[in-house]
């Protein structure tokens, strides 16, 4: 058992790692490195806290580490990069769910020592937290349970919420915005009745109160994410990151545990701080996105004129080998596709034969807050050519070829073109604005958010269908 000196050591050592962790995933270059901050970090907070004073119980804990660990390297290696969104959802609706369960449980032990203290003063069986409970005066156990109120209420939003997140980015849950009749007014009424709720329990009521109250906030959480459209759920996934990290740090509180007040709060502001930076990106409203129900659209759609025009391998490699300057437009296509290798490859290709080749990498590509950067890092592709949506935006009318990978939303002209767009107002790349653009798709279809795309109609652009990565490899041993 090691002493409270060592644990308060551990936990300070651990926040710096954290900290460090955050700051380098910023950066391309350095995220591999911040990775590995991190997953240090964690392993010196589960070591100091699982065997820190007044822990036990090791016959049940040390065999739920050891199937968590298990569940996690099975994951890691059976979760492709596609599917990395979707489980960082899922492990987000644990967080939360965690939370409700150690929140009521946190509730049910101050019952008990109060129970016991009011009948002889003693108890025969102290657990850590019962001793804690035992020593708070009166305004501390008021305190201790507006923690708990808390932590059931921001823990449950997140599990439901995070589940359907889940639901909509592996496809299994529709991803248009849908609410129940009543809308924002249901959401509105069972945060009223939670809040009641809440009173009630700070004035004495029983347990059943934290069990409507997690009922309620279950509802919210589902009602709010059901209401978010496709095009928004980058923001919400981020939001959600947000949610997990506020549930952690308000049972720190309950649980006096100092490394998980700090941890929790690092991903409550940092989640918080990046959907809004994604916010202003998409031009979204931040409170809009919260509160869900956005994502639909807010009048009749321009009507597009044209066709789209099909292009083979031969045609692309061509107007490939004609040109000086070549952009390519990831999204997340390509992730499905598995095509970064291809593409890292037609790159390589292109730059020795003397041909500039850079990314533009949009904010919200992909489903995942930095997904392509993420690809197009373990593919190997050189990170001085992968720039950003504001960097690469004004070169888009000197450049002679753009490919565009599996993108939709991000490359749509309608966002500045029509204003009853879903999208209308949001930055994207003007792909639209180059001599030839090309969009390698699987078919005709709408993309994940459902919005038509009038770049794929334009003069100037050809679709190369098939499946990114098969397209590519046809698409190698013709350009010259």
């Amino acid at each position: 058992m090691l002493g409270q000196g060592f644990v308060s050591a551990a936990a300070i050592a651990a926040s710096v790692l954290f900290i460090l962790s955050l700051g380098g995933l910023s950066n391309q270059e350095k995220a591999k490195r911040a990775v590995w901050y991190g997953i240090v970090g964690m392993g010196v907070a589960v070591f100091f806290t699982a065997f820190g004073p007044g822990i036990g119980g090791y016959g049940w804990l040390i065999p739920m580490v050891i199937i968590g660990a298990a569940a996690g390297t099975y994951l890691a290696n059976k979760v492709e990069m596609t599917e990395m969104p979707q489980l960082v959802a899922a492990l987000h609706s644990f967080v939360g769910l965690a939370a409700v369960f150690v929140a009521w449980s946190a509730d049910l032990e101050r019952r008990r020592v109060l129970a016991a203290q009011a009948a002889d003063g003693v108890m025969q069986e102290f657990s850590a937290f019962a001793a804690l409970v035992a020593t708070k005066a009166p305004d501390e156990l008021t305190f201790l349970q507006i923690e708990v109120v808390l932590g059931i209420f921001i823990g449950a939003v997140t599990f439901t919420g995070s589940v359907i997140a889940f639901g909509k980015l592996a496809g299994k849950v529709d991803g248009k915005p849908r609410q129940l009749p009543g809308g924002h007014l249901l959401n509105a009424g069972a945060a009223v009745l939670s809040l009641l709720l809440a009173v009630l329990y700070l004035n004495g009521a029983g347990f059943w109160t934290l069990i409507l109250l997690a009922a309620l906030a279950f509802f919210i959480g589902y009602h709010l994410i059901m209401g978010i459209g496709g095009a928004d759920m980058p923001v919400v996934v981020s939001m959600l990151n947000s949610y997990s990290g506020w549930a952690a740090a308000a049972i720190g509180f309950t649980l006096s545990n100092d490394l998980l007040i700090v941890t929790g709060a690092l991903v409550g502001s940092s989640g918080a701080i990046l959907s809004y930076i994604m916010c202003k990106a998409m031009n979204r409203n931040f409170v809009n996105v919260i509160l869900g129900g956005f994502g639909g659209s807010q009048g009749p759609a321009a009507e597009i004129e044209g066709e789209q025009v099909a292009i083979d391998a031969s045609g692309v490699a061509s107007a490939l080998n004609d040109a000086d300057s070549v952009v390519i437009v990831p999204g997340y296509g390509m992730a499905v596709a598995q095509a970064q290798s291809a593409v890292s490859d037609l790159v390589r290709k292109l730059r020795a034969a003397g041909k500039e080749v850079r990314f533009g990498i949009h904010p919200v590509a992909g489903r995942l807050p930095g997904h392509m950067n993420v690809l197009l890092a373990e593919a190997k592709v050189p990170y001085d050519i992968v720039l950003e949506m504001d960097e690469i935006n004004d070169d888009f009318a000197s450049t002679d070829v753009v490919i565009v990978i599996g993108s939709n939303d991000i490359v749509n002209p309608a966002a500045q073109e029509d204003p009853n767009s879903p999208i209308a107002g949001m930055p994207v790349l003007r792909v639209w604005e180059a001599k030839q653009v090309f969009i390698c798709k699987r078919g005709q279809g709408t993309g994940y958010s459902g919005i038509e795309n009038p770049l794929f109609y334009k003069e100037n652009s050809r679709m190369f269908y098939g499946d990114a990565r098969e397209s590519l490899n046809t698409l190698l041993p013709l350009v010259d």
